[in-house]
């Protein structure tokens, strides 16, 4: 048969076991029994608040009115519940359901299925379970492996993440790891070597070395100091990529910088500049403003409305350079439309259109149009067909070929 223990108001009491409930009164301190003390109790522990537990304590349930206190491990086997204040545990926590109105501290492991905190979290070991919610700030030293982890203001994780879905309304920090679903409101920054699925994000993004991916979204700025590897990308405001990048598509409303090379599958679209260190290669590239690259590379279009700056040239089915544009290094296409008053230098192409105004070194086409008030500064050769607008400055005579030059 189970008893009931009371323990009275503002007491110091001493416990070895207990074969029921336990009920202590506010402001009251437990003692255990053993090396290193113990208190294991069969059935609910019952705290009014503000009460010190100076041992191991093992339960089936936790229940405290205000803050709670544990200085040493907290085993429960079923729920704990505190409403209106803290719960500190120096030692290990283990629990399949935790409640805790104000704020929690575990100064080593915390094991749970659940845990619901509205104030802060704060656990200086690891962290396993499968659903964590906080309603103010999660900050945790050790590794964290969980299904779900839910932050209504800012996380930091020290060491690496194993998460499935981490939802954060401010800042997010984590050391790397591998974590499926990220939207963050505000910020998320990684130190490390991540692999996620999707990453979300209304600010900015950092991520550190080799980063692995499906998709990412932010509405502000994209860094990574390193590489990364991805399906899709598509940010507001600009992205640095200090390494490589590698992936399907690019969608940028700013600018887009890479320190080394950047190989796509699909599309780049950006609305501003585009500065790559080394090879630019995808299936369509279109900029709005300016792109400088080491070579470009494309396997259908590319169309600029500003300029181009290349070593070893531009190469694709297609090329199209706006008004005014510029573009240092050849062009090499199938067709080749050069906006008016447009600067070039050597254009190869089967079709090749230059707009009223245009300044270039050679043409090299099949058919070749040059509309009125064109400059060019050396040769112009074709092979099937030359039309040539008024008052257009020809340094030499049109060469009719059988082949042009590569």
């Amino acid at each position: 048969m189970s008893n009931k223990v009371s323990v009275p108001l503002r007491s110091t009491v001493t416990l070895d076991a207990v074969d029921g409930d336990l009920f202590v009164g506010r402001h009251s301190i437990i003692n255990g029994t053993g090396t290193p003390a113990r208190l294991v109790v069969s059935g609910t522990v019952y705290c009014e608040g503000d009460n010190i537990i100076e041992c191991n304590l093992s339960a089936e349930n936790l229940e405290a009115e205000s803050t709670l206190i544990i200085h040493g491990d907290l085993e429960i086997e079923n729920k704990i519940d505190v409403e209106n204040g803290r719960l500190e545990v120096y030692g290990k926590m283990t629990a399949r359901r935790v409640d805790v109105d104000e704020a929690s501290f575990v100064n080593k492991e915390l094991v749970c299925e659940e845990i619901d905190v509205g104030g802060s979290l704060k656990v200086d070991g690891t962290v396993e379970a499968e659903d964590v919610d906080v309603g103010g700030s999660l900050k945790t030293k050790g590794e964290v492996k969980a299904n779900k982890v839910d932050v209504g203001g800012s996380l930091l994780i020290e060491s690496k993440a194993d998460i499935k879905t981490l939802d954060v309304g401010g800042a997010a920090q984590v050391e790397g790891g591998k974590i499926s679903e990220i939207d963050v409101g505000g910020s998320f920054e990684s130190n490390d070597q991540l692999e996620f699925e999707t990453i979300d994000v209304g600010g900015t993004v950092r991520l550190s070395k080799k980063n692995k991916g499906r998709k990412i979204d932010v509405g502000g700025i994209l860094r990574v100091d390193g590489d990364l590897s991805f399906e899709g990308v598509d940010v507001g405001g600009r992205v640095e990529i200090r390494g490589s990048g590698e992936g399907g598509e690019i969608d940028v409303g700013g600018k887009l910088e890479v320190g080394e090379s950047l190989k796509l599958s699909g599309t780049l679209d950006v609305g501003g500049k585009v500065e790559i260190g080394g090879e630019l290669s995808a299936e369509n590239i279109e900029i709005g403003g300016d792109l400088h690259a080491r070579k470009v590379t494309a396997k259908d279009r590319v169309e600029i409305g500003n300029s181009i700056s290349t070593v070893e040239g531009t190469t694709a089915c297609f090329v199209e350079i706006g008004n005014r544009g510029e573009v240092r290094g050849p062009i090499k296409a199938d067709q080749v439309n050069i906006g008016k008053e447009a600067r070039v230098q050597d254009v190869f192409g089967k079709r090749i259109y230059l707009g009223k105004g245009v300044f270039a070194e050679n043409i090299y086409g099949e058919k070749v149009t040059i509309e009125s008030h064109c400059r060019i500064n050396g040769e112009v050769q074709y092979t099937s067909e030359l039309r040539v607008g008024d008052n257009v400055s020809l340094a030499r005579s049109p060469q009719r070929v059988d082949k042009i030059p590569h």
